[in-house]
């Protein structure tokens, strides 16, 4: 009976399968502790994936950089040459070697007041020391000798002049001389010098002036001056400057051009331009300067053919490039003393010959 007993007992011990223990034992579920090792396992190779995807782009970069550079050269290859704009040399001389093109304009219309002061007084310096020797380019004796050649320049060269006036100062040295001329024997002396009729009236005519109105000599006041027949502002600052010393701007053709090419003033009146000029240099420069600018007209800086090549002031000047720019073919189109040519006076200053300046040739000596 208790073996009947003990039975039952074991088979309710039997069922050992149930028991908590072996509702824990699977490990096939995952505990919070695995779930989250496992997330940060995820997590970590989440995070070393993206920096495997930009260090692949990285590594291409190079290629990419040289592939573009390699277009963009191409390209500029291609693309056709831009056109050359050069600026005038920093110094020019007769004896530059540089050869540049058409410039751009360095000193643009918008220039300063102060900044055209100093360019306009740098030109004059450097002019200075280019024609040291700058001087009237009119052979006279005296005050009267040079009012009468200065009439007779218009329209002429002074050469003309200097090879014309010999024969008539021989035969009618004084005003009262010339006053009491016949006018058909001075016309015949002067016809050279063009326009010999009008020429003859104006010297008969201020010489008779001279005589009636000045006792014979020639005033020193501009408002005198310009009285005299033929005689304007242009002559009377001649006389005043080289016969009396007193200061004067000579507005001739030369200083006409080359102010309005350096563009010290836009005007083209003369009485307009002289005072422009004349405001932006002391008043006791104004005889050199105008020696200095109407020598650089006459040598370097022509009309037609200005010989920007051999020019000194080229890096000062906004019109360089409107000439001859090879310093070859520049120097050719140099005049008188600077192309080793006779002056234009036949008894030029003794510091002009001391400079290498040769004398003009008397008229009819070839």
């Amino acid at each position: 009976m208790r073996a009947a007993k003990q039975a039952p007992s074991a088979g309710k011990a039997s069922p050992a399968k149930k028991t908590p223990s072996a509702k824990k034992t699977p490990s096939a579920k995952k505990t919070p502790s695995a779930k989250k090792a496992a997330s940060a396992k995820k997590a970590a190779s989440a995070k070393k994936a993206p920096a495997a995807r930009k260090t692949a782009p990285a590594k291409k970069a190079p290629a990419a950089k040289k592939a573009a550079s390699a277009k963009k050269a191409a390209a500029v290859k291609k693309a056709p040459a831009p056109r050359k704009q050069v600026v005038a040399p920093q110094k020019a001389t007769a004896a530059v070697s540089a050869s540049p093109a058409r410039t751009v304009d360095p000193h643009p219309r918008g220039e300063s007041r102060t900044a055209l002061v100093r360019r306009a007084r740098r030109i004059d310096r450097e002019l200075a020391e280019v024609y040291p020797y700058a001087h009237p380019e009119l052979d006279f004796e005296n005050p009267f000798q040079l009012v009468v050649a200065t009439v007779l320049s218009a329209q002429t060269t002074d050469l003309r002049v200097n090879q014309t006036t010999p024969g008539l100062f021989a035969r009618y040295p004084t005003p009262e001389d010339l006053a009491a001329a016949n006018p058909e024997e001075v016309e015949e002396i002067l016809r050279p010098t063009g326009f010999f009729r009008a020429k003859t009236k104006s010297v008969i005519g201020l010489s008779k002036a001279l005589v009636e109105q000045f006792g014979g000599e020639v005033p020193g006041r501009l408002e005198d001056l310009v009285k005299l027949p033929g005689v304007g502002r242009k002559t009377a600052f001649v006389v005043l400057g080289n016969a009396f010393g007193r200061p004067g701007i000579t507005v001739d053709t030369h200083f006409q051009r080359l102010v309005r090419r350096w563009r010290w003033t836009e005007e083209t009146d003369p009485d307009k331009i002289e005072a422009a000029v004349g405001a932006l240099f002391p008043k006791s420069d104004w005889t050199d300067l105008s020696h200095h600018v109407i020598w650089h007209g006459r040598r370097i800086c022509h009309a037609r053919k200005p010989a920007c090549g051999a020019c000194p002031i080229a890096p000062l000047c906004p019109a360089y490039g409107e000439g001859e720019t090879d310093p070859e073919k520049a120097r050719k189109l140099l005049k008188y003393e600077k192309a080793g040519q006779p002056g234009q006076r036949l008894k030029p200053p003794q510091a002009y010959l001391d400079a290498g300046g040769r004398p003009a040739p008397p008229l009819g000596a070839g």
